[in-house]
């Protein structure tokens, strides 16, 4: 066979690697919106690489789930535990349902169940916050801490909203504001950005209460007392008629999971795993 110029064996091996991207189904993986939010840890080691050609782009990351709420209500759920910024919040609670009846806690562990799934396919090991619908899980304080004491590389909290007004609709995502760390701030940001873009290529609406559908707050414990890039997304209103049907079908609930793993295959893309226990060894230096 006739020896190929090495620029050639190159531009074979970029075409390659960008046919393996597309096959991922991420949307806009090569656009400036989806590259936003990169610039922590950008060399990739070459393992990292030949994973992300043959289509596990996740290989070496570590991804927490948290499907927000619990199955069991129990008295002990109503304690109060540290909120991360000096207060207390309840230790947690069984969330909202749809007018139907269908259970918050169970559209939360549903879709993780789903997510997790479309993760680990990619290569990532991924690790949740419960591991039931039935027993009461963590309370919120312990699930803020969750992702630094599984090593993960970020963590995203699944919830479905239940606001007063049926008529509102639409997903939006919440981070701590201020930011407490470095992992707080942009990181988290561009993990909820990256999540949200592919939300809405799929079709979902974003709730108009929320500028960019981002909502900044310093009262939830989930994201005050992390110590890396976390999100909690409201994937949608359950006392909305629409969306409730939406939220309570299993084809709709894979479309979420659908949306979230594609949103942290984009957010990591170009990105390093292990980088914030390293950020964390610095610290402790």
């Amino acid at each position: 066979m006739e020896q190929l110029p090495m620029r050639a064996i190159g531009a074979l091996a970029a075409a390659s690697t960008l046919a393996a991207a597309s096959a991922l189904g991420v949307a806009g993986a090569q656009g400036s919106e989806t590259s936003a939010g990169r610039g922590w840890g950008d060399e990739a080691g070459a393992g990292i690489v030949r994973s992300e050609a043959l289509g596990r782009p996740l290989q070496g990351w570590v991804i927490a789930l948290d499907p927000g709420h619990s199955g069991g209500n129990t008295a002990r759920l109503g304690r109060s535990v540290p909120d991360g910024r000096g207060g207390s919040k309840a230790c947690n609670t069984s969330g909202t349902a749809t007018a139907e009846g269908y259970a918050e806690h169970s559209f939360n562990f549903d879709v993780a169940r789903r997510t997790a799934k479309l993760l680990r396919a990619k290569g990532a090991v991924v690790k949740l916050t419960r591991s039931d619908d039935r027993a009461p899980g963590p309370c919120v304080d312990r699930r803020g801490t969750f992702a630094q004491r599984a090593h993960a590389d970020a963590m995203v909290s699944i919830h479905g909203d239940g606001s007063i007004d049926t008529s509102l609709r639409g997903y939006h995502a919440i981070v701590s504001s201020p930011p407490l760390n470095e992992a707080q701030g942009a990181p988290s940001v561009a993990l909820a950005k990256a999540i949200m873009r592919e939300l809405a290529g799929l079709g979902f609406v974003r709730n108009p209460n929320y500028a960019g559908g981002l909502s900044k707050r310093a009262d939830i414990a989930g994201v005050n007392l992390t110590e890396r890039p976390t999100v909690m997304m409201e994937l949608g209103e359950m006392r909305n008629p629409a969306e409730a049907g939406t939220m309570s079908s299993s084809r709709g609930r894979q479309r979420y999971a659908q949306a979230i793993a594609r949103g942290i295959v984009a957010w990591a893309a170009g990105q390093k795993p292990g980088t914030w226990d390293d950020v964390g060894k610095d610290r402790k230096a």
